[in-house]
């Protein structure tokens, strides 16, 4: 789950770093789009371990596992958006934050 979850997110974030390819420079999203591509690539190295290691029984996990899967891909996922929201705030492209402190 968490494979598929963190390369939902690269993909959709993927299609709006697209769609607003002007615009992505000034808010950043190709870094988003960095963050889940790493996240996708580094489970599916997760995945491919796991599977050499018990075989076909990677196929039809518990539910507790895809539960908890689940919940660590969702963090993921929530993790590089607090990341990619850190560095929009500090890079302050349309200048709110200087405005705000300078009044």
């Amino acid at each position: 789950m968490t494979l598929l979850i963190s390369t939902i997110a690269a993909c959709v974030s993927t299609i709006v770093w697209y769609v607003k390819a002007p615009q992505s420079k000034t808010y950043k999203v190709g870094l988003l789009c960095l963050m889940y591509w790493g996240a996708s690539i580094m489970w599916l190295g997760d995945a491919i371990v796991e599977y050499l290691e018990i075989g076909a029984e990677y196929f039809s996990p518990a539910p507790k596992d895809m539960l908890n899967d689940s919940f660590l891909g969702l963090s993921v996922v929530t993790l590089g958006i607090i990341i990619w929201l850190i560095v929009l705030l500090a890079k302050d492209p349309k200048g709110v934050i200087r405005e705000m402190i300078k009044n």
